[in-house]
C-alpha cells in the first residue's frame, strides 16, 4: 500500500509540474508578444512623429532646438563663435549624409553659411525628414536659422546627390546671458529619419472617364 500511495503521489506531482510548465510556457509567449508588439509601436510612432517632434522642438527650445527667423540680425558684435557641424542618418535611410565643412568660425550676428551634402545610395526614390538641435541646449535659444533643408520633408531620385544649404546667424543676444558669456563652440547636429512617400493617384486608363466608363 505504501509503495502504491508513493507511486500515486510522485504521479500527482509530475501531473502538476507538467501543468506549471505548460501554463509558464503560455505566458512566456505573452509576453514576447506583447515586448515585439510594444516595440513595433514605438518605432512606427517614432518615424510618424518626426515632424512633429522638430515643429515642437522648434516653438519651444527644447533639447537645444534652434529658432527659426525673418530676416538677417540688425549687426554682428565683436565676439566670434566656432559652429561646428554634425550629422546622422537612422537606421531604415539608405542615406551617406555629411557636412561639407567640419566647423566655421563666424561672427556673432552676422550671417552664415554652411552646406550639407545627402546622397541616396539605393536604386529607389526616398524620402527623408531631419531632426536638429544644438549643444550645448541653452544656445538653441539664440541660434537663428533662416534657410534650411530641415524645414521641409526631402526626396533624393535614385542614387541621386544632393548640396543641402543652411543659412543662420547667433543672436547677439548671447551676449547678455550670464551662462554663455564664455562660449566658444556651438555644435549642430541633424539626423534625417526615413519618411513614408505620399500615395500617388492611379493613372486612368487611356480613353475612359472618372466613372471608368469609355469617353
Amino acid at each position: 500500500m505504501d509503495a502504491g500511495k508513493a507511486e500515486a503521489a510522485a504521479g500527482k506531482e509530475r501531473g502538476t509540474n507538467e501543468q506549471s510548465a505548460r501554463r509558464d510556457g503560455r505566458r512566456h509567449v505573452v509576453v514576447a508578444s506583447a515586448c515585439a508588439a510594444f516595440i513595433a509601436a514605438m518605432v512606427g510612432v517614432t518615424y510618424a512623429s518626426v515632424p512633429l517632434y522638430a515643429m515642437f522642438c522648434a516653438l519651444t527650445g527644447f533639447g537645444g532646438a534652434t529658432r527659426v527667423g525673418a530676416a538677417p540680425s540688425a549687426a554682428p558684435i565683436d565676439r566670434e563663435i566656432t559652429i561646428r557641424f554634425d550629422a546622422n542618418v537612422a537606421p531604415g535611410l539608405p542615406w551617406a549624409f555629411a557636412p561639407v565643412e567640419r566647423d566655421l568660425t563666424i561672427k556673432v550676428g552676422a550671417t552664415s553659411l554652411a552646406h550639407y551634402t545627402a546622397a541616396n545610395r539605393s536604386a529607389l526614390e526616398t524620402h527623408a525628414n531631419a531632426t536638429y538641435n544644438v549643444s550645448p541646449p541653452q544656445a538653441g535659444a539664440y541660434f537663428v536659422k533662416l534657410q534650411c533643408f530641415c524645414f521641409d520633408e526631402q526626396t533624393l531620385g535614385a542614387n541621386e546627390k544632393l548640396e543641402m544649404p543652411v543659412v543662420f546667424y547667433v543672436d547677439p543676444a548671447i551676449a547678455q546671458d550670464p551662462d554663455l558669456k564664455t562660449l566658444t563652440d556651438i555644435t549642430l547636429s541633424y539626423t534625417f529619419f526615413p519618411a513614408k512617400a505620399a500615395d500617388k493617384p492611379v493613372a486612368r486608363a487611356s480613353g475612359t472617364g472618372a466613372d471608368g466608363r469609355p469617353l
